[in-house]
């Protein structure tokens, strides 16, 4: 029963944040995204750019509620059902988290105001620069988060005493070795997921034969985010596997599928597809090419990394699951990346606002943002496993003393309230996001409450 319990406190933390990672995600790609968009009008005064900034400051705002909202149910299971790991590594994560409040929260919660109601209050520098501070604000929060967390992947500047973690060197802490590349994958994927849904959105009301130039300009500008983005997600990647083979090797082991080396100068094989079978550590039905997993690992056509096999059997992660949730996240990113091209090559051809084809498929890629997004994080966590705090604390050792009815009946409550409350909420942004901006702007222009009903379809 302990185990089951053990199992059930996990699904609901892995259930409360992935409601919630989703919806920092956008209000980070869309922070940016609306200062952007001022910066465009207050230097050409276009009403298009007014215009599209108070459409997304819509969707953000109903994003950053939910955001919020979800935020706060995640935090308090750390004292609930986490209490053993609060109370070893409070004193680490404890004040990062509050560091973000201060910091983050504070400046986000200063301007938010101001940006959402101040056009007709406030001159427009001043709300530019609020529109900046919320932009800023996200990223700050961003950065103390993915702080805390990878300091969790990657544990440096402390000792234990008394089996308590106590800090020693703050910056080590913070700029833990796994820091700066997931803190970039992670910002650059809030951008993706951003760029893609804008785009959708565009993609949508083109093929609605909403040709008009407010749409034009979403496309555009998506697209030109998502050339940009996807080459420097996909390096930025390549580095975090590099430094993740170098810390979490069992990890990368398992997103490889990697069970054991084979004779010398052989090279280790990408596997394309297959089936990790733990029982038996092989996989079935695999396509494999060839020593490209060398090469993409350890940039050597020979070269060699620690397998499966090589780690004790009750410090492997389900292999299952972080191999495939990795190629979720990296075939999406394929995708992305054609997307891109198809939409430059279209853009070349003067065929970017015509071409249905293509329209379509940026339409299909909305989520595929967020769903790569889901897919990396579930990747990271699941591959962290069996460790809370990697070499550390044991997931085991971290959870608090609940019985698994308690768990069950707590985990159900949530996912009947979350699809409830959330799902409103989703439904709600898309029907928003279906009405699009008004193709003129001299309604939109001076609304005072970003968030007006929905228009009767």
């Amino acid at each position: 029963m302990q185990d089951l319990a053990l199992l059930l406190a996990r699904i609901q933390f892995g259930f409360t944040i992935s409601f919630h990672i989703v919806f920092p995600a956008i209000t980070i790609g869309l922070a940016s995204y609306l200062a952007v968009l001022e910066g465009c009008w207050l230097r050409t005064r276009n009403p298009v750019f007014k215009n599209l900034y108070t459409f997304w400051s819509r969707i953000f705002a109903l994003n950053f509620g939910m955001g919020v909202v979800s935020g706060i149910v995640m935090a308090y299971q750390f004292g609930t059902n986490w209490s053993e790991f609060s109370r070893v590594a409070g004193s680490v994560t404890g004040p990062l988290l509050t560091y973000e409040v201060l910091t983050a929260f504070f400046l986000e919660a200063g301007f938010l105001g101001v940006m959402l109601f101040g056009w007709r209050r406030v001159g427009d520098q001043l709300h530019f620069m609020a529109t900046l501070m919320v932009a800023i604000g996200t990223l700050i929060s961003a950065t103390w988060i993915l702080a805390s967390n990878s300091w969790m992947q990657t544990p440096a500047g402390y000792e234990i005493v008394d089996g308590v973690v106590v800090p020693t060197n703050w910056l080590e802490i913070i700029f833990n070795p796994s820091f700066p590349y997931r803190l970039v994958h992670m910002v650059l994927a809030a951008f993706l997921s951003t760029a893609l849904m804008v785009a959708a959105s565009a993609a949508w009301h083109l093929l609605k034969g909403r040709d008009d130039e407010i749409f034009r300009t979403m496309m555009k500008m998506a697209l030109g985010m998502l050339t940009v983005t996807t080459p420097l997600q996909i390096l930025a990647g390549d580095l975090h596997g590099l430094n993740t083979l170098e810390h979490q090797p069992a990890k990368v082991a398992a997103m490889e599928g990697h069970w054991r080396n084979g004779n010398e100068g052989e090279g280790v094989p990408l596997i394309l597809f297959g089936w990790p079978d733990s029982e038996t550590e092989t996989n079935h039905l695999a396509l494999e090419i060839p020593r490209l997993g060398s090469l993409i690992l350890t940039h050597s056509w020979d070269g060699t990394f620690q397998g499966l096999t090589e780690f004790p059997a009750d410090e492997r992660p389900n292999v299952a699951a972080v191999f495939w949730s990795f190629r979720v996240m990296v075939g999406l990113g394929l995708l992305m990346f054609a997307l891109g091209l198809w939409g430059l090559w279209s853009w070349h051809r003067r065929q970017l606002f015509t071409n249905k084809r293509f329209l379509r498929f940026a339409l299909l890629m909305g989520p595929s943002g967020l769903i790569a997004l889901l897919a990396g994080w579930f990747t990271t966590e699941l591959g962290r496993q069996p460790w809370i705090i990697h070499g550390v604390m044991k997931t085991a050792d971290a959870a608090s003393p609940h019985e698994a009815t308690e768990l069950g009946l707590s985990l159900a409550v949530f996912i009947i309230v979350y699809f409830i409350i959330f799902g409103a909420g989703i439904r709600y942004m898309l029907r928003l996001i279906k009405q699009g901006p008004d193709g003129t702007s001299e309604t939109t222009l001076s609304t005072a409450h970003p968030i007006p009903p929905i228009r009767q379809q």
